[in-house]
């Protein structure tokens, strides 16, 4: 502190908040920050947006703090200048007043405050450009923001796009898997069908043979299949014993034969 005047922030102290910024820059265009995380992709990249969000509010933070601080230094500068040209007419009226020791006195005092001047000038020059160069640096940053920002919703548009395509896609095989399965249960069905219609088939040819019983005619006719046979039987005989004594074949009706297995008499026409 020079004369009772305000203190002047310390530069080394500001250059090392600008150099932090800068290495957080450094270290975000670097891609030390990017996320590394195997899960959902999506989440991924929802996760480092934010996270590079997060930085550029900081480095926007940064560059207030530095603007901040060029304009206090700036407000100081007019202070200064307001108390050197106070200094300025004091030592003049000393002059016109014949005192040359206060007209020294406040030139001393003047030349002081002329180097603070000169001092905090520097400092806030110095600022200045850092406050520009890092302006320019989040303006990029937040175009690489923006840039990353459209081109994660498009990845994620695209990938929930496939994943839909995935799904419907293991749906559909499993509902082929499942159709051959039914298909087969098909198979199985008709040949079973086709199988017990052959068996129905059969049986109804067995019935009307005589082989089997019909369980289902009336009551009186259980066991005529076998008396039909014996009876052609019979009939057969006789006729084949009438061929060869050269006798006309008699009329079935009038048989010997027939008769006794009918157990009626035939009457003459």
């Amino acid at each position: 502190m020079k004369y009772g005047l305000h203190p002047v922030f310390p530069i080394a102290r500001r250059k090392a908040t600008v150099v932090s910024i800068t290495r957080r820059l450094k270290e975000f265009f670097s891609g030390k920050n990017r996320a590394t995380d195997d899960g959902d992709p999506r989440e991924v990249l929802d996760s480092s947006y934010e996270r590079q969000l997060d930085m550029l509010t900081k480095v926007r933070r940064g560059v207030a703090d530095v603007t901040t601080s060029r304009r206090r230094l700036e407000l100081q500068l007019t202070k200064l200048q307001q108390s050197a040209d106070h200094l300025q007419e004091q030592a003049v009226e000393a002059v016109e007043s014949g005192r040359d020791d206060l007209a020294r006195e406040a030139l001393t005092r003047r030349a002081a405050v002329a180097d603070q001047i000169e001092d905090i000038t520097l400092q806030r020059d110095a600022l200045a450009v850092e406050e520009a160069r890092l302006t320019t640096a989040a303006d990029r940053l937040q175009a690489k923001v923006e840039a990353f920002r459209a081109r994660k919703e498009s990845v994620k548009a695209n990938y929930t796009a496939a994943e839909a395509q995935t799904k419907i896609g293991e749906a559909v095989t499993g509902m082929s898997d499942e159709m051959g399965n039914i298909g087969q249960a098909i198979q199985r069905a008709e040949d079973k069908t086709v199988e017990m219609q052959a068996k129905a088939g059969a049986i109804d040819e067995l019935i009307a043979s005589g082989v089997l019983d019909d369980v289902t005619a009336p009551a009186g006719r259980s066991g005529m299949g076998a008396l039909d046979r014996t009876r052609h039987s019979v009939s057969v005989d006789a006729e084949l014993a009438a061929l060869k004594a050269g006798r006309t074949t008699p009329a079935i009706a009038d048989t010997p034969e027939r008769r006794e297995v009918t157990g009626g008499t035939s009457e003459p026409s």
